[in-house]
């Protein structure tokens, strides 16, 4: 390693945001009423543009905060706001936050998004932008989807699909274009200014049933646009798919990465792009460590991917409360230092990390 820094919450962590450039926002997923939502101040020498020497301030600090009763599986910041959203079982609901003002240490609940026949849903997944005004998209299945005004709670775009299949994540494009995942592995596409069936943009190669995948993009929240990157597909067999949505028909490359299965359910799946760093993508969700894979010289065979760098800081940091070994629930990337990634734990523990070029 280069850097390690870490923090202690008092409950298993879910979730990774950076929010107002340079504010970290995590949360807690536990069943209990009382979940905490937490904007916390990175460290200074991880907000310093440049390499510093010695920093006698290595800690996280919390800035505000918040309490939420529902268990919270997504958190998103809503761009060029100081409102965030999240969701979380038992519902297909939004709830919508205001982080305060300076003179405030309090996040405050600003109401709720109710969607239709919500209860019994499975949990919204969802992504926000602010090209118009300010967006959430949001559903928990493929016949769900809606972009609802966050401010106004005004509905703005409704897919029209008859297919209730559930979804495992949604990303802006860019403003006019959504990317649909489903939990069995389709991509599906759809223009919001025309709210029609969604166009299933490439299917999912034959795999053993019960399978689950994920999704990773990197488009409209660093601006990049839909060729710039491939979409990369994970499954909870480990097996990643990199597809180019203008050739959408066969994959740019197929790899199996190094990793035990997770258990049923593969709720913690994570894939995604680093935006400083090209064609290095990290996985996680299978236990307690992290994976950095180099895409650039894969191909289509399918073969395993030996990770150019495993982060098993979360593993060696000791169990869970349960006496479980903790396992990574969240990981994200720094947004302008090319090998810096976050990650959280399930026993509470959140670190951010940079690891030395061999």
């Amino acid at each position: 390693y280069r850097e390690l820094h870490t923090f202690e919450l008092q409950a298993p962590t879910r979730l990774i945001e950076w929010a107002h450039g340079s504010r970290v926002c995590v949360a807690g997923y536990g069943q209990s009423g009382g979940n905490e939502i937490l904007q916390l101040i990175p460290p200074p020498r991880l907000q310093a543009k440049e390499t510093q020497g010695l920093c006698p301030e290595r800690d996280f600090k919390v800035e505000c905060g918040g309490f939420s009763k529902h268990p919270v599986y997504s958190l998103k910041h809503v761009p060029d706001t100081s409102l965030l959203v999240t969701s979380g079982p038992p519902d297909s609901s939004i709830q919508v936050w205001q982080v305060s003002a300076e003179d405030s240490d309090v996040i405050k609940s600003m109401g709720t998004i109710v969607t239709e026949n919500s209860t019994g849903q499975p949990w919204a997944k969802i992504a926000t932008i602010s090209a118009r005004v300010p967006w959430v998209l949001h559903g928990s299945t493929l016949d769900s989807v809606q972009i609802t005004e966050v401010e106004l709670r005004k509905n703005v775009y409704r897919a029209a699909s008859q297919d209730s299949e559930e979804l495992s994540g949604l990303a802006f494009l860019d403003s006019s274009t959504v990317l649909l995942c489903c939990a069995r592995g389709r991509l599906c596409m759809a223009d919001v200014r025309q709210p029609q069936h969604p166009t299933q943009a490439v299917p999912v190669p034959a795999v053993p049933h019960g399978e689950r995948w994920c999704m990773g993009t990197l488009c409209a929240a660093q601006g990049s646009g839909m060729g710039s990157q491939p979409i990369a597909r994970l499954s909870s067999r480990g097996f990643i798919i990199l597809t180019d949505l203008r050739k959408a028909s066969e994959p740019l490359a197929l790899a199996q990465a190094r990793v035990p299965s997770p258990g049923s359910g593969a709720e913690f799946l994570c894939v995604s792009w680093a935006p400083a760093l090209q064609g290095c993508l990290a996985i996680s969700g299978f236990d307690g460590t992290v994976h950095v894979y180099d895409t650039q010289r894969w191909d289509s065979s399918g073969r395993e991917a030996e990770p150019t760098f495993v982060h098993k800081g979360h593993v060696l940091g000791g169990a869970g409360g349960s006496g479980d070994p903790p396992l990574v629930t969240a990981h994200t990337w720094h947004l302008q230092k090319p090998r810096t990634v976050l990650s959280a734990a399930s026993d509470g523990s959140l670190h951010v990390w940079d690891w030395v070029q061999p």
